[in-house]
This record gives C-alpha cells, structure tokens and sequence, in this order.
C-alpha cells in the first residue's frame, strides 16, 4: 500500500502543477527622508457619478467602505499576511488600499503607495506591452517566423514557423516548461538569452490550433524586444514603460535594487508561518516584476485610456481587442473568453473584461480591466492562505465587484431537458488539459492529471474536478446547445462539436490558454491506472513471497523444490521484483521532493535525475526478459498451475511497468523539462 499512496501523492502533485522584506516602518521614513518620494502621492479623486444597470454606483466612499468590509475578514480567515487594492476610473485613482501586514513579525502595515508585491504573471503585461510598442516602431512583424529575430533557431512543426502572434495568444504549440522557474537561491538568476538557448521545448501542438500556457515563450518575447531595441530587456522596460508611466517602484531586476530592498513585501505560505524569501524568477519576462498597488494603478490607466503615453491608441486598440480574422479559429471555443495581445478575456455579465493572473509561490495577483466603463481593479496577496484559499478570495472579489457596480441586465436561455442529456452524455470520457510537459518524464504526471467529466444524479453534466468554494461539485445549467453555467456562479463551459462527436472543450476562467482535449486510448487512465495497480500489488506478493518462503524453509529445514536455471530464474524474479518496486518508490519520492521543493526543479537535481533514468532502464527493461525466462521454465519443468499462473502475471506486471515508463516518458535520456 504505500507504494498505492506515493503514487497518489504523485497525481496529487499533477493537479498542482494547472503551477508562489520590507523593514520597519522606520526604515521607510528614514529611505524617504533620503531619497525622496520614490512615488508621487496618490492622485484619488471622487469619481463621477456611474452605474451599470442597477448596481451601485462606483464612487471612492463605496468602494472604500465596501473593501473595508471586505478585505480584513477574508485575510484574517484564511490566515493570509497581507493585501493591496487599487481601483481605477476614467484616469483616477478610485481607491489605493493596503490591509494586513507587508511583514508579521515586524507588524509591517501594506502602504499601497510604497510597498512592493510581485505580481508574477501579471508581469506578462509588462512584456507584451514592450512587443508591442517594438510592433509599433516596425521593428517587430507580428505574423513573420520569429527565428528573424533570433540567435539561436526555434524549429518548425509541420514546416510552420512560430510567429509573435501566437507567442502572445499562447498559440505556437509549446509545451511546459517547468525546470528553473522559481528559486529562493539569489543565484538562480541567469541572462534570458541563457536560459532559452540551453533547451527549446517540444511543440506538441500544431502552430495557431491550440491554446497552450507558456512562460517560455513570454521570455522568448521578451528576449526579442531586448535583440530589436538592442537595449537588455530591464533596461528596455524601465526606460520606455515605467519611466514615461511615473511607475518609480517598478522592476524587473533581480535581486532588487539596493533603494527597493527595504520596500519588499515578505512572502508566506501562511500568515502564521514562517517567512520565505525573495523569488526569484528565472524566466524573468514572464514574471519577475515587483511594484506598488499604487504602480499597477498607473499601468492600468494607461490601457483604460488608449495606451498614452506607452502605445499609439491603434496600437493599444490591436492590443486589447486582436482581429478575429488573424486567429486561427481551431483554438477557439465560442462564446468563451479568448486570448487576445497578451490580455486574455474575463467578460462578466455582459461587460468586455480583459485581464491576467499571476501567481509564484507566495505571491497572488489579478488584474482586470472593464475597458467600456473605464475601470481597473488590481488585487495581489503576499501569502497563499489556509488551502490556497487566495484563488477563490481574488476570483470572487473580481466577480463580487462586477455584480456590485456592473450587473448583467438579462438572462440565459434554457436548452429542453432531455436535449441537455444528451448533449451531456456526449461529454462523458478523460480528457487532457493542453498545458503539460510532454516529451520528458513530467509526462507521468499526465497519467493522473487527466480530467474525468460523466453524469450527475439527473444525468446532467458533472466534472468532479471542478468544485464550488466550499468543495460541492459545481452544477451545470445548459444556456445553448454546447454551452452551459455554473448554476450559483458565472463561468461558462463550452464544447466544440465536429461531425456530431464533442472533440474539444474548456470553461471560462481557462478557455483563452488551456483547453481539455480526449485523450488517445493508449494513454488514457482508464485502463492503465486499473492495470498499473495490479501490477504494483503482484511485484509487492512476489517480492514478498521470496522472503517469506525462504524463512518457512529455514524453520522447517525444507529444500527449496526447484533447481539449476530454474533456481536461478526465481530468485532472478524476486531480486527484479525488489528492484521495481524499489525503483517505482525512489522515484516518486524524488518527484514529490522536486516539486515540493523548488531548489530541486533546478539544475541541482540533474545527477539524480540521471542516476534514476539510468537505474530505470536498467531494471525496467531488463525485469521483462527475467520475468519471461522465469515463466518458460515455470511452464516446462511441470511445476503446478498455481506457480504457472503466477509466473505469467509476474510477466505481465513487468511488461506494464515498462509501457507506463516508455509511453510516458520516463525512460527519456534528458535532464530538459
């Protein structure tokens, strides 16, 4: 059984991967006393009077009082240190609020204006706003083969080139890249040039057909604004984003900068816990950014209002809203929400919402930007919270909001119930997420990662995964054909028909960079994980059953009743037994220590890696003809079925071990993931 468990613990770790120090407030005063205001005070204004439909009406004493309401028991409840709050509109700065701690241990308040969060994939805005003020300029073709621009060469899939564009819709077929992507070690820091050119990630996609998260090719973005402008890409951004913006707290260097040192937020798993230490991201453009609320306020007004002074309003208009004619339309899913230049859609209640997420392993961020009304709403933690109970506090403040100051004004429609059974039992199978590592031994993780979606009690759609706040499986509520609600929520979930077969679907808050594809019958857990079990149980019996006949020998003084090769055979198939079962369980051991610890998804664990590859190809390949040997001579020297049987599934189990090892990528000689 504990074998079961590791196992389990390693589809645990599947589902995770979907993939986290300011000083006293003395030392700021004495930092400001010297320096200066490193931001301008906060230019809050009483917004006009608006409304959407009937909600309330969006002003500074609302919205303050309504996070004032809000905030402090959703952090003290979720054992979460500290948050910052900026709210935009028609160019002002509605609301700039910090709650809790920027350090516990030093009862540190969050001061919007001054203290830095790291917004981590948010900081993707920052990178594509740089590519496209390069597209501007003419020095960047959004639709050319981004080798052009290159030094080292991106291979084609099926003769297509990767194209800017799809690096900005996640389209170009990537798959994860997971080694070197966030570390505590102030060392793990490398030039980008450095980290893309020591290994290109497989494109397991057709170019354009899938969307496929990547934080590689963000840095690949990123590396080419730095080749075009021929300026390094911190640089780049400080001088023609942050400066022109006023952003004076905002970098993307790491370490941070001597004069920011004292301004940095700490990061906790838990508030009541220990701190950890500044992360550093290795793929830097995709993000390493660091900045105040108060920062982000001012990079979203700038989108609100056309892009000024960092893009030309045509440029911005291509940015947050991409022609639909330049996207291939196999990686949409309509009506749910799409990539467009880097934003992805988070459309609520009828209103165009385009934002971005960000997370490392401490740090919690949103972004959104209702672009017809003119506000931004910017939230980001500095602790994951009891449960990792800060993805649901900033998804449901971002629709809390909506639903406050924008509510939707009409109502879905309705499929006829036995039309919507029909349609759900056509959803019914595993499916696969398109965001994984493939082409190396991440791939075991797709094993248990695939994504069961079947009937519920009145055969309407269920996706087990897919749970409420308070751990309930969501209801689906069919609004159009192939199109159905959360029934208490606002995600949608969509499916793409082709010759009356479902061949494709996702659901809101992931359809613009991850959709859920059938997965191919060889690969599916189906019947492999069913299979696999057995196997694990009949080498744990025969590993077990050799020492345990051997001491009913010694304490009765019997001979063991085999011979010569035949000797040799069974004891061969017990040492292999151990072997397998040794080498499953280290392993998975080392999986789970590599992706609990992140030091270790790093160049660090490569020895490892590469005694474990070796070891594995040594037992898992050599225990199928040992395994075979031992069950011909079972079979020829008229020992009794039971021993027959037995040999036979000893066989089968070692040749299941093997194809679990070649099939997902185990046995790969790589240490590139």
């Amino acid at each position: 059984m504990r074998f079961f468990k590791l196992f389990i613990g390693l589809a645990l770790i599947g589902t995770l991967i979907a993939a986290g120090a300011i000083s006293t407030a003395q030392t700021l005063d004495e930092t400001a006393a010297m320096q200066g205001p490193l931001t301008p005070e906060p230019a809050v204004a009483q917004a006009s009077p608006s409304s959407g439909g009937t909600g309330e009406t969006l002003t500074q004493d609302d919205i303050n009082a309504w996070l004032d309401g809000y905030m402090p028991y959703a952090l003290r409840s979720g054992d979460v240190a500290g948050a910052v709050v900026t709210v935009v509109r028609d160019g002002q700065i509605v609301a700039a609020k910090g709650y809790g701690y920027a350090d516990v241990g030093k009862g540190t308040p969050v001061d919007p204006a001054r203290t830095l969060f790291r917004p981590g994939s948010v900081s993707k805005l920052v990178t594509w706003t740089a590519v496209m003020q390069q597209v501007q300029a003419g020095k960047i073709d959004l639709d050319a083969d981004v080798n052009r621009y290159l030094d080292f060469e991106i291979p084609p899939r099926d003769g297509q080139p990767v194209t800017m564009r799809q690096l900005m819709t996640h389209t170009a077929g990537f798959e994860e890249a997971v080694k070197d992507l966030i570390s505590f070690d102030p060392k793990a820091a490398q030039p980008i040039g450095t980290y893309l050119k020591r290994w290109v990630p497989e494109r397991i996609f057709a170019a354009g057909t899938t969307p496929a998260y990547s934080n590689w090719g963000t840095t690949l973005a990123g590396y080419i604004v730095q080749r075009t402008s021929g300026i390094p890409f911190d640089d780049y951004v400080e001088q023609r984003i942050f400066r022109p913006l006023g952003m004076n707290t905002a970098t993307f260097r790491q370490p941070l900068p001597a004069r920011l040192e004292p301004l940095m937020a700490t990061g906790y798993p838990l508030a009541s816990g220990e701190k950890e230490g500044f992360e550093i991201v290795v793929p830097a453009p995709a993000g390493s950014l660091s900045a105040s609320g108060l920062d982000m306020a001012k990079f979203m007004i700038a989108h609100l209002q056309g892009g000024g002074p960092i893009l030309d309003a045509k440029t911005a208009a291509m940015m947050h809203d991409s022609p639909l004619d330049k996207v291939d339309p196999a990686s949409l899913i309509p009506p749910l929400n799409r990539m467009e230049l880097g934003f992805f859609e988070t459309n609520i209640n009828g209103r165009d919402v385009i934002a971005h997420l960000g997370d490392t392993q401490n740090f919690h961020t949103s972004l959104h930007l209702f672009m017809d009304e003119g506000v931004g709403l910017y939230v980001s933690f500095n602790s994951t919270g009891k449960e990792g109970v800060v993805q649901e506090v900033r998804g449901q403040l971002f629709q809390d909001f909506a639903d406050r100051y924008f509510p939707a004004s009409g109502t879905d429609g309705r499929v006829d119930p036995e039309t919507a059974k029909r349609h759900a039992r056509m959803m019914t199978g595993v499916w696969m997420n398109s965001r994984r590592g493939q082409s190396n031994f991440i791939d075991i993780l797709n094993l248990f990662g695939q994504t069961d979606v079947t009937l519920d009690a009145d055969g309407g759609l269920l996706v087990p995964s897919l749970v409420e706040p308070g751990g309930a499986p969501r209801k689906w509520d069919e609004i159009a054909p192939f199109v159905w609600r959360d029934r208490t929520g606002h995600d949608r979930l969509a499916a793409k028909v082709v010759d009356g077969k479902v061949v494709r679907w996702s659901f809101d808050m992931v359809s613009p960079f991850m959709v859920f594809d059938p997965v191919e019958r060889y690969r599916s857990k189906t019947w492999i994980l069913p299979l696999l079990y057995a196997s694990l149980a009949i080498l744990l019996l025969t590993a077990l059953y050799w020492p345990a006949t051997w001491f009913v020998r010694r304490r009765y003084q019997s001979e063991l009743r085999v011979a010569g090769n035949a000797r040799r055979a069974y004891r061969a198939a017990g040492i292999m037994a151990w072997a397998e079962l040794l080498t499953i369980g280290g392993w998975t051991a080392l999986v789970l220590a590599m992706f609990t610890q992140l030091e270790l998804l790093s160049g660090a664990s490569d020895p490892l890696l590469w005694l474990a590859k070796i070891v594995a190809i040594i037992v898992f390949v050599g225990a199928v003809p040992i395994a075979g040997w031992n069950a011909w001579l079972t079979w020829t020297d008229g020992r009794k079925w039971t021993s027959k049987l037995w040999s036979v599934l000893f066989l089968l189990a070692t040749v299941v071990v093997l194809y679990v090892a070649i099939v997902f990528h185990v046995l790969v000689l790589s240490t590139n993931y």
